[in-house]
Formats: C-alpha cells, structure tokens, sequence
C-alpha cells in the first residue's frame, strides 16, 4: 500500500517526533493538535518539547513544506492517533483524548484510508472503542479501510533514534489491516517489523512497562530493607548483581512519566482479580515518594520551616518531561509537612508548577536553603561540584536520592551527606 498524505494527531512526545520524520522521509504530513500554544509555537519554528535533535528536525520538516500544523484533521491516505491516555479517578484509563481524536476523523475518513492508534491503552480499545467510532462513517473496518494499533517503544533523550532503530510491532484488525501498518511505517523504519493482531499489540506495550514497573518496585523494597537492617543497599545490589542470572535495578524516588506509571493501571483496572502482584508492584512504587519524605523527616527532624533546595523535578534523568513525577510529589509532600520547598528543574527553569516554588538559576535555589535534596540524575546536577556548592550554599546537610555525588568529596568539604536506601549509620 502506498501513502502520499498522513495525519498525526496529537503533537507531544510521540505525535510531533512521528510527524516529523515521516515529513522528513518524503510524505506529506498534517500535524493536528487542539491546544493552539502548540500550533502558534510550531508554526513560529518553536519546539514545546525539549529531546536532542528535535528543534532541527520539526524546522526541516516544516521548512520542506511536508509538514503542516492545524487544529483539525483534513483528508489523508492514513491517520495516526497518538493523543495521551490519562487517568482519571480511581486510576481508571481516560480514553476521551481518544475518543475525540477518533471522532475527528471520520468525516473524512475514505476507502482504503489506514487508521493507527498508537496511543498506550487497555486491551482491546481499538476493537471496542475505536472500530465502532470509525464506522459511524458508514464504512466497516477490514473491508473498507484498515485498522491497526502500533504502540511506541522509545526512551526519552533516545525518541529520534529509537524511533527508526527499535523493532516495531503493528497489531491489525486483520491480516491487511496489519499489512498496511507495515507498508506505512516502512517509510523510515529500520528495526524489525512484527506483524500481530491488534489485542496483542495492545498487550505487549504494557506487558513491556509494567515488568519494568515490578522490577522497579523490587528494587525499591530492597532498598527500604536496607535501610531497616542498617545495610548500603546500593553496595548490596552491586554484589548480587555480581550473580550471572540477577539483574537489579536501582532504587529511586518512585515512577513517573506517562508511560511505566500508569500502563501497568490499565491491567489492574481490565483483570483486578489477576494482576495482584502488578497492583502491588504500582502500590510500592506510588509510595516511594512518601518514603522519600519520612527518610528526611527521620533524618532532619521536624520539617517544619526547613529550607528544602530541591534539585530536579523531571520523571527521569536529562528530560524536561514533567508528567507524573515523583519528585514534584515530594516537593508537594514536604510542603504540607511544613518545609519550605524551593524546586530547580535545569531542563525546564521556567516550568510553573502548581504547589510548587520553582527557581531559574541553580544559585539561586542553592542561596537560601538548610538541605540540599538530590531529586533526578540530571548530568549537570550530578556534576555539581561540592566545592562550588560550599560557596554558593550554607547548607551542610545533603540528600542524595539517586547515588550521584561521592560521599568522601561532598564530606570532605563540610557536607553531611545521607543517601536513600543506605542504612548504614553517619
């Protein structure tokens, strides 16, 4: 099948990296986003998004002509829904982005046109909730036009080499359906392309995220016991990882981003009564931010009127990607304990942040405070020299949540330095 016109629907994370490479690899793209920032910021040559290499991409994209930027969907050969899958109460998926995005498209959807969800959501949501949307086109999916669901696999700060290099798994309706999702992304994949049915390629993305959600979650237990039993339990999960057969990840300051936690929901909220160990593995992982608090409080004392100099705000390390972070929970959790919490996100010094005092400048931040909390590995965070940080501090009193800084270094220039999931006594 062969495709001149596709339209991507939603320009975040996914939607925007999308639109542009396939503009980038000769097709004609329309880019469709509600929030008119996002159009008004792209159409000026402004990227909303920080990942390396993006900025350059979307403005040879746009200054090629294939890629244009509008508020609606207009015609196409085929449609790419990657709108986000929030939650709502109770952890359940919102599907409404979807929804929306689906309803959008079928006044012009036409025969033979493809329709890809790529969005991460609960098993069978293209079958049930997508299928029926599209065909109040009058069309019936299979025989009239294709279905498919491909779910990205990229890391944050990799998208744009991931995007073209990871295996990419395309699950159709039907065998064409799946055919035609091959013949699409072929456009500029080079990774492998598996072809599935589509419940199973729905399956497979969070199958892929909630086993990484477990073993963050064991690692963040391990951690705790450490710190029960009086143990370095970074020294420990160095030496078990010695075993040929044992790989333990790191302990942290919980899970964020949109996709490691809140997938694995998806399954507790389709099978509650199977996914037991997934629920507790979210549980485990949804509390590490509280513990995060109580190991300062236990530390420090009374929170209340400290000075917290909070150092990232971002999911994971070297993104400016805010959704679902832990360490903004914490900033508000250390809040309402009583401190005073200033936050400085290098990747995003302007964010605003509601419940959260934030800085420009890592001086700033550094100038008025009684702690320094060590949040995400960012690498210019991590490289924060504890002699300038002497300087530019009054601090002495350190927390480092993600094993960054050298405790011999940061002591030998005054500090004291605790580090989460190490229990051994200072």
């Amino acid at each position: 099948m062969r495709f001149q016109t596709i339209c991507v629907l939603g320009l975040g994370y996914i939607g925007l990296p999308t639109a542009s490479t396939f503009a980038t690899h000769g097709l004609r793209v329309i880019g469709v986003d509600i929030n008119t920032q996002i159009i008004e910021s792209l159409n000026a040559g402004q990227v909303h998004i920080y990942e390396p290499g993006l900025r350059t991409l979307v403005q040879a994209a746009v200054k090629s002509g294939n890629l244009t930027i509008q508020d609606r969907p207009a015609p196409a050969d085929a449609y790419i829904i990657a709108v986000p899958t929030p939650f709502r109460e109770g952890k359940k998926a919102d599907l409404s982005f979807v929804v929306s995005a689906a309803e959008s498209i079928v006044p012009h959807l036409g025969r033979n046109c493809l329709v890809v969800l790529e969005s991460t959501s609960p098993p069978r949501t293209t079958l049930d909730v997508v299928r029926p949307i599209l065909e109040r086109s009058g069309l019936k999916a299979g025989a009239d036009f294709h279905l498919a669901y491909s779910p990205e696999r990229v890391l944050p700060g990799q998208i744009l080499r991931e995007l073209i290099e990871n295996a990419r798994v395309i699950g159709g309706i039907d065998a064409e359906s799946a055919q035609a999702g091959r013949d699409l992304y072929a456009t500029f994949v080079r990774g492998e392309i598996i072809l599935t049915d589509a419940t199973t390629a729905e399956m497979v993305k969070l199958m892929e995220n909630t086993y990484r959600d477990v073993n963050i979650a064991i690692a963040n237990e391990f951690g705790r016991l450490a710190e029960r039993f009086g143990v370095d339990g970074w020294e420990a999960i160095a030496l078990a990882n010695r075993h040929p057969r044992v790989r333990i990840l790191n302990p942290g300051v919980g899970v964020g981003g949109h996709c490691i936690s809140v997938d694995p929901w998806f399954l507790v909220e389709a099978a509650p009564d199977l996914a037991r160990l997934i629920r507790t593995a979210r549980e485990v992982n949804d509390a590490q931010p509280a513990h995060v608090v109580e190991v300062v409080r236990s530390t420090v004392g009374s929170l209340e009127g400290l000075r917290v100099a909070a150092l990232g705000l971002a999911f994971k390390a070297d993104v400016d990607d805010l959704r679902e972070s832990p360490a903004i929970e914490i900033c508000r959790e250390l809040s309402a304990a009583g401190a005073r919490v200033r936050a400085y996100e290098p990747y995003k010094p302007d964010a605003v942040i509601e419940g959260v005092e934030t800085t420009t400048t890592l001086a700033e931040i550094l100038d008025d405070a009684d702690v320094l909390l060590l949040l995400v590995g960012h690498t210019p965070l991590k490289n924060l020299d504890p002699v300038v940080a002497a300087q530019l501090t009054a601090a002495r009193v350190v927390f480092d949540c993600v094993n960054a800084w050298p405790r011999e270094a940061w002591e030998h220039n005054g500090f004291h330095l605790y580090r989460l999931a190490d229990g051994r006594p200072h």
